[in-house]
């Protein structure tokens, strides 16, 4: 798939890790001293690390962009229209939906509120002793079973990596330091902005300062679990 996406220049790259921190989805990462881009299919194309840049070592160019299954990727972007910006994450696409039977309801697992990552206060109560989900916004919608699959028995902090003008590591570092936090469970959509989501937590959990199991999983746009 031909598609927008940044490249490094890595003579005139100084070292100073500046698009790494700027990039949202976990593309860029510093190697021996140079930011390097380590996942194709991360990029987004939309350039956030280029003005981070100090010295204009970084550039769009369209090209192939290697995909982690390029088979499964193919399928499922070929109704898709690419949109402007490059992004395969906006590609518009038409899904097909499973029906509930008539007059069935699935009851709400939700046991907390605000859920937003943005207005969950640091020292909320419900965070104590807690098994979190840090789930991306379209999680829920992609994955029919949501509730009762991963939002049963955790306290739910949803954000958007992507639209969400925020630094999530910074709070959920603060999260995980004042509360006995048992565990983390990271609900993520397939397409590349998703992985600033697991980077943040997986960032936190690190500076933390605690042994804080993580497990992330990976969901499709057409609702399967990857």
């Amino acid at each position: 798939m031909i598609r927008k996406i940044v490249e490094i220049n890595e003579e005139k790259c100084t070292g100073c890790g500046l698009c790494a921190a700027a990039c949202h989805e976990g593309a860029i990462a510093m190697v021996d001293g140079k930011a390097k881009l380590i996942r194709d299919d991360y990029c987004d194309g939309l350039g956030d690390c280029l003005p981070a840049c100090p010295v204009d070592a970084i550039r769009i160019v369209e090209r192939e962009a290697a995909a982690y299954d390029e088979a499964a990727v193919k399928a499922r972007q070929a109704e898709a229209a690419p949109l402007p910006c490059g992004c395969p994450g906006t590609a518009a696409r038409r899904l097909s939906p499973c029906d509930l039977p008539a007059g069935a309801e699935a009851p709400s697992r939700l046991t907390q509120w605000p859920v937003q990552l943005r207005l969950v206060p640091v020292d909320a109560s419900f965070l104590d002793g807690a098994d979190i989900l840090v789930a991306a916004d379209c999680a829920a919608y992609a994955y029919g079973a949501f509730h009762e699959r991963f939002l049963r028995g955790r306290v739910a902090l949803v954000g958007c990596p992507k639209l969400d003008p925020v630094d999530y590591a910074e709070k959920l570092t603060a999260i995980f330091r004042r509360h006995d936090v048992r565990s983390v469970t990271v609900t993520r959509m397939e397409v590349p902005c998703c992985g600033g989501i697991e980077r943040a937590v997986r960032t936190a959990a690190a500076a933390c300062g605690k042994n804080l199991p993580v497990e992330v999983v990976t969901l499709s746009t057409d609702g399967r679990i990857l």
